[in-house]
């Protein structure tokens, strides 16, 4: 558990300072430099080793810090949507925690809205109103 909340912090702290536009500009100076000094090094093999060295390696490293922040804020979407479901009196509890059912059941699930989508659709076309808990 310590080791997950290191990493956490981490890229938190990681994702924060590459979304900021100081680093934008950073990298912008890096690659500016770097293209200025291509007549320096004759544009030589080497010289194109070290940007495509490093480009790799941040790419590389932010495909797990990209990873990790869409982690997070999905898990905290879903407990939201959770608590919504759960406090709304009406609602389904089934729909709690959908996220880990089996593909199969939740294409069961989604044929029965795209059902009541429909209906609603036809309703609110003969003018009635779409508004209503069907199952009231």
């Amino acid at each position: 558990m310590r080791t997950r909340a290191w990493y956490s912090r981490l890229a938190k702290t990681a994702a924060k300072i590459s979304g900021r536009p100081a680093t934008f500009v950073l990298a912008l100076f890096v690659l500016v430099t770097w293209a200025v000094t291509g007549p320096l090094f004759h544009f030589s093999d080497t010289w194109q080793l070290v940007i495509n060295t490093g480009t790799t390696i941040v790419t590389f490293l932010m495909v797990f810090l990209i990873q990790n922040t869409q982690n997070r804020d999905t898990e905290a979407i879903h407990i939201k949507l959770d608590e919504l479901i759960r406090a709304t009196q009406g609602a389904h509890n089934a729909l709690l925690d959908l996220e880990e059912l089996e593909e199969r059941t939740l294409d069961e699930f989604r044929a029965r809205y795209i059902a009541l989508a429909q209906s609603a659709r036809e309703r609110r076309a003969r003018g009635d109103f779409d508004t209503d808990t069907p199952e009231a």
